[in-house]
Order: structure tokens, then sequence, then C-alpha cells
């Protein structure tokens, strides 16, 4: 009897020891993703990333890897769009889902905003009409009407879901986690002391965002991501908020190199969402 219960108490330590260890492994963190993710400008750069990516330590990514002693792999890159999951970005830049193993436990991006230039384009373009009409009326709007949204509706929709589908695959254990990006601009009113965008066009950026950000919601929802909703939370952080509010640089009195993307303290604080949002 005595042996046996000397057997029983070994095998349960065992147990527990085994479980512990388990239990003390670090989660297996991939992050993938365009500038958002990247924090592009953001000191200090990541020495492990490719120049062209401009990658910072101060991205999200490390955050929440600092705060929850994950084990990471960053392949995020600056100027990423969906097709640089499973293409080259650049010479020497695998295919972001090169660094993507079966073993995965948590995949984490921002991507789609650069697909066919459709957001960058209309950031550029719409700067450049608000200095041409030196930020009256709404001439972004007067010139393309719908066009960037409905590109976004019909090509960077499916883009999305085709991405998401090919993470899945590649890490099908994996928590999938996709940010929304945080808002640019205010609803209404704009500050073109900051942004050069015509006080009638601030709603039109507005609402573009809004498109993109909803195409990567049912995105999300049609492969069984996580979609990390940044709404809500990054209202009244825009880029027209002082040094110390804002989550976003702005175009000018800016103290990012890489204008309208996130600070330091909009990627600490998109860390915090995927915190929430996970239950990390």
């Amino acid at each position: 009897m005595r042996r046996l219960l000397a057997s029983v108490t070994a095998a349960l330590a065992l147990l527990s020891l085994t479980t512990d260890a388990q239990a003390a492994e670090p989660l297996t963190y991939v992050a993938l993703g365009d500038s958002y993710s990247a924090a592009s400008g953001v000191l200090p750069p990541d020495p492990a990333a490719p120049p062209l990516c401009l990658r910072s330590t101060r991205n999200f990514a490390h955050v929440i890897a600092q705060r929850t002693g994950a084990r990471l792999t960053d392949v995020s890159c600056g100027a990423a769009e969906t097709r640089h999951f499973t293409t080259a970005q650049y010479p020497g830049v695998p295919p972001q889902l090169a660094a993507l193993e079966a073993d995965a436990g948590l995949v984490t991006m921002t991507i789609g905003g650069n697909d066919g230039g459709v957001f960058i384009g209309a950031l550029l373009a719409c700067g450049t009409a608000g200095i041409a009409t030196l930020g009256h009326g709404s001439p972004c709007e007067d010139l393309y009407g719908s066009r960037f949204e409905d590109t976004v509706r019909t090509t960077t929709y499916p883009a999305l879901v085709s991405a998401l589908t090919a993470v899945r695959n590649k890490a099908p254990q994996a928590r999938i986690a996709i940010l929304g990006y945080p808002w640019i601009l205010p609803p209404a009113t704009g500050c073109f002391d900051k942004m050069p965008v015509a006080k009638g066009d601030v709603a039109y950026l507005r609402s573009l965002q809004a498109t993109l950000n909803d195409a990567v919601a049912r995105a999300a929802a049609a492969t069984g991501a996580t979609y990390v909703d940044m709404g809500q939370a990054s209202e009244g952080h825009d880029a027209c908020q002082p040094l110390g509010v804002r989550w976003i640089e702005p175009v000018l009195q800016t103290t990012n190199p890489v204008v309208v993307h996130p600070n330091a303290l909009g990627e600490a604080n998109m860390a915090t969402q995927v915190m929430r949002v996970l239950g990390l």
C-alpha cells in the first residue's frame, strides 16, 4: 500500500512539474503587417529589421511581448500590402507568411491601408487639393467622389479575406487579431495648420477611413479572426490634437519623420487595446 501511495505521489508530482513547465512556456507570437504595425518613424529603430521596413522596437507588438513575456517574431514592414504576405516586398525581404509556423499561438497585424494605393493616395490627393484651395471647400470630394471607397469595397475587402485565410492556413491553431486603423482626423472640424485638408474634405476622409475599417472588420468576421476596433479608443486622439494627447502624428508640427502615422503613445495604446480584446 505504501509503495502504491508513493508511486501515485511521484506520478502526481511529475504531472504537476510537466503542467507547470507547459504553463511557463512563453506564447509564440508573430507580428505581421504594414507601417502602423511597424511603427515606422518611431525611435529607436529595430536593428533586426531590414532598413526599408522602418520598423521600431516600440511598435505595439514589442509592447505586447514585453508586457506578456511572449516570444516575438516581428516581420511587420512599412508600406506592406496584403500581397506581401505571400510575395517578397523588397529584395532580401521574404514574404511575411514565411515567418509563420504551425505552432504559432498569436498573430497580429494592421494591413489593407496600402492596397492599391487607395488610402495613402487619398491622403496625398486631398492634402494637395486642400493646399490649392487654402483649406476652403471640399475639392477632394468634388474631384474623386466615391472612387476611393468603391475601391476599398470591391478590391481591398476581398484581398483582406484572402490574406487572412492564408494566415489561418499557415497557423491553424493561432489566435489571429487584425486591428482597425486609429482615427487620423476628427469627425468634422480639421486643423489646417497641422493637416492640410480642406474643411469640407475632413468628413470625406473620415468616411473613407470608416469604410476601410469596416472592410477590415468584415474580413475578420468572414475568416474567424478577431477584429480589434480602434475607433472608440482613438476618438479624440487624432492628428489634430496636441502632443501628448494625439496618437497619430500630423503632416506639420510633427515629431515623427513618417507623418500621418502612430507615435509611441499611439502604439502603446494599440497594444493595450489588443490585450484588452484578447484578454492577454
